[in-house]
């Protein structure tokens, strides 16, 4: 749409102003059930029974159904064997994404955005305004201890950690062979969460032992919920990675991390990698880069909002991010952006 179309119809205005009602559409037909539901009949079916099998009124279910007609999550058609009442379907991509059972399933990133990331971006102004976390608002807890904070409940951590596990079962193996990692035999995944990351190192280089180093608590619901005995090749190490020593190794991949620290934090725990990094070894880093010059990406941007509202960090740019690397001591830093969410970096000692 030219400027001057836009300045008599502000169509870009209005689909980013209304972009919470397409969210909270997909949030709602996740927490419902609707794409599961529907994979699970084999059939088409009408919202009458729809309705009848979630439990939810009739009327509320036609219109969340046509709603995401519009979205393309959802199929409608005309059953001429029924007087032409309407009957609904999963698009591929619904049926790829939305429900719970497939392997590349968001189902549970969604959750977590309807119901933690949500609630702490209805506080967004108050965050820009005073430039810190709104844990408090949001929750009525002190984000004092920031991960004391984000995994304030064993639901709330098993949700975060589901979390971590769809996005990873999506962009994993694009960061994890960005770069050939073969060469580092003995890898630490620190605040490796529920080892989604780590089994796509293992896929992809089988001759790797990878350790995931977390708090035990986090320890704890990753053997109860996501490793199994036939992850061979995955172990755990308990312990804090800024309060406890950290065992040596030929990699270390801090995923995700660096974006929650502020620059002093991120600069004190890659200087402990570095100490404790074999000469020839190295650190991976995976993040959403953002550009040099200010312009995008789009989601990067977006999410370093989220780390406002939810963390102490930001996203970075690869200036900032090689600046806390040289400064640790790292070298000969190389970059590989991977065309999806999350970029990697590679320095070495």
């Amino acid at each position: 749409m030219s400027s001057l179309d836009e300045a008599e119809y502000p169509q870009r205005i209005l689909d980013y102003m209304e972009g919470f009602l397409i969210s909270k559409t997909l949030f709602a037909s996740c927490e419902l059930g609707v794409f599961d539901f529907l994979l699970a009949s084999q059939r088409p079916l009408s919202a009458a029974e729809v309705a009848e099998g979630l439990g939810t009124s009739r009327d509320g279910t036609e219109r969340l159904l046509s709603a995401c007609v519009g979205l393309q999550l959802l199929t409608a058609h005309r059953s001429h064997a029924d007087g032409g009442t309407v009957l609904y379907s999963n698009t591929e991509m619904a049926r790829m994404y939305l429900t719970k059972c497939s392997p590349r399933s968001l189902y549970h990133s969604i959750l977590y955005s309807s119901s933690t990331l949500y609630l702490c971006w209805n506080y967004l102004t108050d965050a820009v305004r005073e430039g810190r976390n709104q844990h408090e608002r949001a929750f009525g807890v002190s984000s004092g201890d920031l991960f004391g904070a984000v995994y304030r409940s064993d639901e709330e951590m098993l949700s975060f950690m589901q979390l971590m596990n769809s996005i990873w079962n999506i962009c994993g193996e694009d960061v994890v062979m960005a770069f050939d990692l073969s060469p580092f035999k003995t890898i630490y995944d620190l605040g490796g969460c529920s080892g989604a990351l780590a089994r796509r190192c293992l896929t992809a280089y089988p001759g790797c032992c990878v350790t995931i180093f977390d708090l035990p608590k986090v320890v704890r619901m990753s053997r109860e919920h996501f490793i199994s005995q036939e992850d061979e090749g995955i172990s755990f190490f308990e312990g804090d990675f800024f309060r406890d020593p950290l065992p040596e190794a030929d990699l270390y991949i801090l995923a995700r991390i660096l974006h929650d620290w502020t620059d002093s934090r991120s600069l004190e725990l890659l200087t402990k990698v570095y100490q404790r990094c074999k000469t020839g070894g190295g650190v991976l880093l995976v993040e959403a880069l953002l550009h040099e010059d200010n312009s995008g990406p789009l989601t990067a941007q977006l999410y370093s909002l989220n780390m406002l509202v939810q963390t102490e960090g930001r996203e970075r740019k690869t200036s900032e991010y090689a600046a806390l690397l040289t400064a640790a001591g790292f070298a000969h830093i190389q970059v590989r952006r991977t065309g999806k969410i999350y970029d990697a970096i590679l320095a070495t000692k």
